[in-house]
């Protein structure tokens, strides 16, 4: 099998840019040879946590998205910043920033590419533990309501749709997964 790369990039112009993403527009040669665009998105690297407390509950967050025009149950969810050292950092300010939680034991659950045919967005997985409770610092943009729910309800709302938002969906399954290889 050929993994070499069969696109060429001629030339790249970005189109919109704002904190948050740029949109770029990439002259390019196709795998086919001919002549083509190609529209990216590019995004900083973002994260999902996945908060289990002692009762074995996890915390789900929430909120009205824009995007979807629906309200959407998800794990705390963000994108870093330049100001976060590490991914590791990023979910632990994202963690704190939404829920006011902070967690003593942190596991990588690996990441995902989020929507890979149009955007950069790599979404870092983890599994946060023993937890300290404080007070959200939500931004003024954020809306958040955050509930905890057993983590079998959690895998249950993954597998009939009430979850569906992509880090929150392989983030709880992954849960499940290394949870099943420790039986």
């Amino acid at each position: 099998m050929n993994y070499k790369n069969p696109w060429k990039t001629v030339s790249t112009k970005t189109i919109y840019e704002n904190p948050w993403l740029r949109l770029r527009e990439d002259e390019v040669i196709r795998p086919d040879g001919k002549d083509g665009i190609y529209g990216v998105v590019e995004i900083k690297p973002s994260i999902g946590v996945v908060a289990i407390n002692e009762k074995d509950e996890i915390a789900i967050v929430g909120q009205w998205r824009y995007t979807l025009k629906k309200y959407s149950w998800e794990i705390p969810t963000g994108g870093s910043v330049k100001e976060d050292n590490t991914i590791l950092d990023a979910a632990k300010r994202e963690l704190e920033e939404e829920t006011g939680i902070q967690a003593a034991e942190w596991t990588a659950l690996g990441s995902i590419d989020n929507s890979n045919g149009v955007t950069t967005d790599v979404a870092h997985l983890f599994l946060a533990k023993r937890l300290t409770y404080l007070t959200p610092k939500q931004e003024p943009n954020e809306q958040i309501v955050t509930k905890w729910i057993s983590f079998k309800r959690a895998v249950q709302m993954v597998m009939n749709g009430d979850i569906t938002e992509s880090c929150s969906v392989a983030a709880i399954l992954k849960v499940y997964k290394m949870r099943l290889s420790q039986l």
